[in-house]
């Protein structure tokens, strides 16, 4: 049972939470505000969220729980996702920002529909369609972790410990909308930088140094190669690590940050603190898997993804441990405010207000976006019911998804001025189905599928642009009217 003091702590940090999520309803007065915060973001804001929401649970629980089962190969995953994150930031998030406030759109699948000029609605309904879905499973992965959290540090029974971490999440986003989930995240991301620099750092002192995590893999033979293995079977566990980084140019939730800055030139300084600030936690969290190899001959919890948790409890007395713990909680909000947010989007704007209510005021929007947060976060909360779900396997699922359905259709809205409406959904349709198809019939375990899901994606937009070409005039002056600005 966990100590007075770390409750206090959870307890403190929580109310903090809904008290931002009060503040931020008082303040929220259009569906712009609720789904974008008025465009109005800062570059600390922009950046801290972004990149808090990227992250997740999964940094401090999924890859140290990888690099302690896998050992250091599985850095992997940390380089494609440092690349992904820097090129994300470079090519993706300036031209998005000018784009999307000239087409009016306020989710990614309205920007689809608005830069293709797209007249039969297909390309918005079926963006939605992916997000509602890969999200649903996206947010289940936080859920999950968070019942892990709780259920190892306080003895909460696993269902209990979900719906507490459900209630309150849910609670501040349906709130305050994407005001409250930025704010929050620029305070979460700084609690997650702090954590995952200074536990691994004490422990790696505490266990005797790199020569102690050396021995202590030899004992338990876990290879200290950068490459798994041999032969093709190696090179394709490298390429799917790395291809992590592939994803991020189609994911909802770090994109539409690029969409809600003040203005496009706030970026780059927001890309340097988004760029120092995942460098520096990716190594971290390589570190804390590292050094629970030492650490550790047994977890208490026998799950590898708690061994940043008892780390903690390890080193630490209960007030400073309540507060390195808070950030693990903080990882998980961050991302899972996040999703519910888009998803809210995506149910309000490309269904609600584009099908079913043309006309719906502003109040009824954004109530119709708080109901919708609520659906989604109960289907989640459900799916994180299975104790037996990893967070990295259920993150893992969800990003390739997007990322083959979306990167490269985003890629080309923003670089290729021929491609078409049709090439763009024909694209995106592959992408998905091939990411679902390949995970269900267990070509996953060989190769991620975002890997084939993307380079088909991007192949059938190319061919059906040879064969359909743009012949559209707006779309191809509103293409060149961005290139303008960006360059100007």
């Amino acid at each position: 049972m966990a100590h007075t003091a770390t409750i206090v702590t959870f307890v403190v940090y929580m109310v903090f939470l809904l008290i931002v999520g009060y503040v931020f309803y008082r303040r929220t007065t259009s569906i712009e505000d609720y789904l974008l915060g008025g465009r109005g973001m800062g570059k600390w804001v922009t950046a801290m969220s972004a990149q808090a929401s990227d992250m997740s649970g999964w940094l401090l629980m999924g890859l140290p729980g990888a690099v302690l089962l896998g050992g250091i190969g599985e850095i992997w995953i940390a380089v494609g996702l440092f690349f992904g994150t820097l090129l994300n930031w470079l090519l993706v998030a300036p031209r998005l920002r000018v784009y999307t406030e000239r087409t009016n759109s306020l989710t990614l699948a309205s920007f689809f529909e608005q830069r293709f000029g797209d007249p039969t609605g297909l390309l918005r309904v079926i963006s939605a369609v992916i997000t509602l879905i890969f999200f649903t499973i996206y947010a289940s992965s936080g859920m999950a972790g968070a019942g892990k959290l709780f259920e190892a540090m306080f003895g909460l029974n696993y269902l209990t410990a979900v719906l507490i971490g459900f209630v309150v999440i849910v609670t501040y986003t349906f709130l305050g909308g994407f005001l409250a989930v930025c704010w929050t995240d620029l305070f979460q991301g700084a609690l997650m930088f702090f954590s995952i620099l200074l536990v691994p750092i004490i422990a790696l002192q505490t266990v005797g140094g790199f020569e102690a995590i050396s021995l202590a893999s030899i004992e338990k033979g876990i290879s200290s190669s950068l490459i798994p293995g041999s032969g093709i079977a190696a090179l394709l566990a490298v390429v799917s690590a790395a291809a992590w980084g592939l994803g991020y140019f189609g994911q909802p939730h770090i994109l539409v940050r690029f969409m809600s800055v003040k203005n496009f030139r706030e970026l780059p300084r927001s890309t340097v603190i988004a760029v120092v600030w995942v460098f520096i936690s990716l190594g971290g969290a390589i570190l804390a898997g590292l050094v629970g190899i030492a650490m550790f001959s047994d977890l208490p919890g026998g799950d590898a993804e708690t061994v940043f948790i008892y780390m903690i409890a390890e080193l630490f007395n209960p007030w400073i441990g309540g507060i390195l713990l808070a950030a693990i909680l903080s990882a998980i909000m961050s991302t899972i405010d996040s999703q519910l947010l888009v998803s809210s989007s995506a149910l309000t704007e490309d269904f609600y207000q584009k099908i079913i209510k043309k006309d719906a005021s502003q109040q009824e929007l954004m109530w119709i976006g708080r109901i919708s947060v609520l659906v989604i976060a109960v289907i989640a909360a459900l799916l994180a019911l299975n104790p037996d779900n990893t967070i990295l396997s259920l993150v893992s699922y969800a990003w390739g998804g997007f990322g083959a359905s979306f990167g490269p259709v985003v890629l080309m809205a923003l670089f290729s001025k021929r491609t078409t409406w049709k090439s763009a959904l024909a694209g995106m349709v592959t992408g998905a189905v091939v990411s679902v198809v390949w995970k269900e019939i267990g070509l996953g375990a060989v190769l991620y599928e975002i890997v084939p899901g993307f380079i088909l994606n991007f192949a059938v937009i190319l061919a059906v642009n040879r064969f359909i070409p743009q012949n559209n005039r707006d779309v191809e002056e509103g293409f060149d009217q961005v290139i303008e600005e960006i360059t100007r």
